[in-house]
């Protein structure tokens, strides 16, 4: 959530930040009148409990029956301004969990992707003397994902996933492992559900509202859609010491989407399903570093597809297109040589101190102030670059060459001979 004092103090910067995402801004003028309807009763009940306090002196020194009636007076009316405060207290927070973070300045302003930057575009696609196939022809050919038995099972959108193609998805975690634990990133298995309140503290009432979570409602608890979402609160209500910064975990989870808002596209195949694998980094910095954190990041995700030698390029997303929660996120898109297009298979986002106030994450600063740390999450890998790899390592006779840093890991060089 959005720093209540930094709304209060500049609502004209936040209503253009919240315009910038394509939120109503009118929502600021609406959260400032109950805001101050709030504060106003806050002071009441302060003046309220400040003679509530001297009647009780009073009486402890001498009892009358004047005294009691006041007491009581008082402690009827401490009632009814107290619920007061807590009915526009939920009204404020309602208000202010549909406010999304106010991205940065310099962050290219747009209503959706078209708006998107790239800023480079890195390796030499693949030129192959034949019409290149698509993954998923390739890969059915070969054995190694079954939509139409998981259609019979499950429904659309879902996928068996077998084979070679299983143990390239390890290989790949292995590789991501191996480059980056030296970097002080420690490994998790999250768990994979969690409490309503625990996802909108951080910052996923979209994801809730707009049901493009899974909700288990015997149990109250949703489905992740990312590791994310219960790797940020396994420092819920936590104050890291200054020197512990920056803190970097890894976490690998199967993933639940709804994909709600695409429907009609990529129905075929695995590249948009309800549910999938990923490896996501994230991490806890201070704020004077959050910025230099989320190139770090983006620099070992781009390290590790050019380790697998996959053509791809970096996009800066739009103010219209970007996660509700960032302040800046950058994506990689990986050629599909199939489509002639890039598709995109990682992301990288700073949320700033955005989903550290919702979970109440703090540092203590070398002066004993506690203040928020910033988060960011990036994608290492999703099952998406085992469709890059098929894709751009295919060969004439329906085989897959496997990239030469998995070589090892995987113990063989092709698949399908």
């Amino acid at each position: 959530m959005l720093d209540v004092n930094f709304i209060r103090e500049n609502p004209e910067k936040v209503k253009a930040g919240v315009e910038k995402k394509n939120a109503d801004p009118k929502l600021v003028d609406k959260f400032l009148k109950i805001d101050d309807d709030w504060r106003s009763k806050t002071a009441a009940l302060d003046q309220l409990q400040a003679e509530q306090n001297k009647v009780s002196a009073e009486m402890g020194k001498k009892k009358s029956a004047h005294g009691m009636s006041q007491a009581q007076l008082l402690k009827k009316r401490i009632s009814e301004v107290q619920k007061e405060k807590n009915d526009l207290e939920v009204k404020r927070d309602e208000i202010l969990g549909n406010l999304p973070n106010i991205p940065f300045e310099d962050v290219p302003v747009g209503k959706d992707e078209s708006a998107n930057k790239v800023l480079r575009e890195v390796g030499e696609k693949p030129q192959f003397k034949f019409q290149p196939k698509s993954y998923l022809e390739i890969a059915e050919n070969l054995g190694l994902i079954n939509v139409k038995k998981a259609a019979e099972v499950t429904g659309t959108r879902f996928g068996y996933v077998l084979g070679d193609a299983v143990l390239l998805e390890f290989a790949l975690v292995k590789l991501a492992l191996d480059e980056l634990m030296p970097h002080g990133f420690i490994p998790v298995l999250p768990p994979v559900m969690e409490r309503p309140e625990v996802m909108r503290k951080m910052g996923k009432g979209k994801f809730i509202d707009e049901s493009d979570a899974f909700y288990v409602k015997d149990d109250d608890l949703y489905l992740i859609g990312s590791s994310e979402h219960t790797l940020g609160p396994f420092h819920m209500n936590h104050v890291f010491k200054e020197k512990e910064l920056p803190r970097r975990y890894v976490g690998f989870s199967t993933c639940f989407r709804r994909e709600s808002g695409s429907y009609g596209r990529d129905t075929k195949g695995i590249l948009r399903v309800h549910q999938f694998d990923k490896l996501e980094m994230y991490s806890f910095v201070h704020p004077d570093k959050s910025e230099e954190e989320h190139k770090f990041l983006l620099f070992l995700e781009e390290k590790l597809a050019q380790k697998l030698e996959l053509p791809y390029r970096v996009v800066e997303l739009s103010t219209g297109d970007m996660t509700w929660g960032d302040a800046r996120q950058y994506d990689i898109e990986v050629w599909f040589p199939s489509e002639n297009k890039y598709r995109e298979t990682h992301s990288a986002s700073n949320t700033t101190d955005f989903q550290a106030r919702g979970i109440n994450a703090k540092y203590e600063t070398k002066d004993g102030k506690k203040e928020f740390v910033h988060t960011l999450n990036a994608t290492v890998f999703s099952q998406r670059p085992i469709l890059a790899i098929i894709e751009n390592y295919q060969t004439e006779k329906g085989t897959v060459k496997v990239p030469k840093v998995l070589q090892d890991y995987l113990g063989k060089k092709e698949i399908g001979k």
